[in-house]
């Protein structure tokens, strides 16, 4: 086994024989929901995180009760950076570190032409999106940067609209590219300190959000049309192999979408 290998098998090692804690924004439906579950049921801690204690207290009712037992739950706003600092004392006060942020709070806000788009919704979504992101990610990058052994991993919920907009979507993807541009920054700002940050861009799970995509949704073309959807459990299963690398190796971005949604090429 060469040098290099034996370092990389010792990381790999050392990194399952200690317990992993994460952090799940948006963890009470949807995307945040399966991938919580991933986790948990794979042996991780979670801190369950999202503005509504019923629906994080379903999302744990979920769970077997071996993995019910490493799951808390802690109802945060985002977009207020000292009740995302109470996320942030939970968990390590909970389980000691944090390894991983699943950076998934979002909204899509309303879906109106440009010209239509009130100040107030564009302010919401960008708290969410963005400045909900950005606050995570610095709690986030802060524990780890300062915990021991030093490290961690930022994923953070992009989507296909950071590529390519839907119709009547200036506000979410407008925050989706930039979430990119944070994903970036993070990247290369956390290489001092072991921390990776990685993005997943995903394109029609079936969830709350995209139950409109099943009834029918505006094309480009002005059409409107039903598209094909994904189970968010596709999603988590992507998630949890990013969440499980070793901190030498990176996904930095992943796209999973529904394989026949109008995406690639004309659709």
């Amino acid at each position: 086994m060469t040098d290099i290998n034996k370092t990389l098998n010792e990381a790999r090692e050392a990194a399952a024989a200690r317990p992993r804690s994460a952090v799940v924004t948006g963890a009470g439906s949807g995307i945040g929901r399966a991938v919580a579950l991933a986790l948990a049921e794979a042996g991780w801690s979670v801190t369950l995180a999202g503005r509504r204690p019923a629906a994080l207290e379903s999302t744990a009712a979920l769970l077997t009760p071996d993995a019910a037992g490493r799951v808390a739950a802690a109802p945060t706003d985002v977009t207020d950076p000292d009740s995302v600092t109470a996320l942030f004392a939970t968990a390590l006060d909970r389980f000691g570190r944090v390894d991983l942020l699943f950076n998934n709070a979002g909204t899509f806000g309303p879906a109106v032409p440009p010209d239509e788009l009130t100040y107030a919704d564009w302010q919401s979504v960008v708290d969410v999106n963005l400045t909900g992101a950005f606050l995570c990610a610095r709690a986030a990058f802060r524990a780890m940067k300062d915990q021991t052994p030093q490290g961690g991993r930022i994923v953070n919920n992009g989507s296909v609209s950071a590529h390519a907009p839907r119709p009547h979507s200036l506000a979410y993807t407008t925050t989706k590219h930039a979430v990119t541009g944070l994903t970036k920054s993070l990247s290369l700002d956390g290489r001092p300190h072991r921390i990776a940050c990685g993005q997943i861009d995903v394109g029609n799970a079936a969830t709350e959000l995209t139950a409109r995509m099943r009834t029918g949704i505006l094309q480009a073309d002005g059409t409107t049309a039903a598209e094909p959807t994904m189970d968010a459990a596709d999603v988590a299963r992507t998630v949890l192999h990013m969440a499980e690398l070793p901190l030498e190796a990176n996904i930095q971005f992943a796209t999973v979408l529904a394989t026949t949604m109008p995406y690639i090429g004309r659709g």
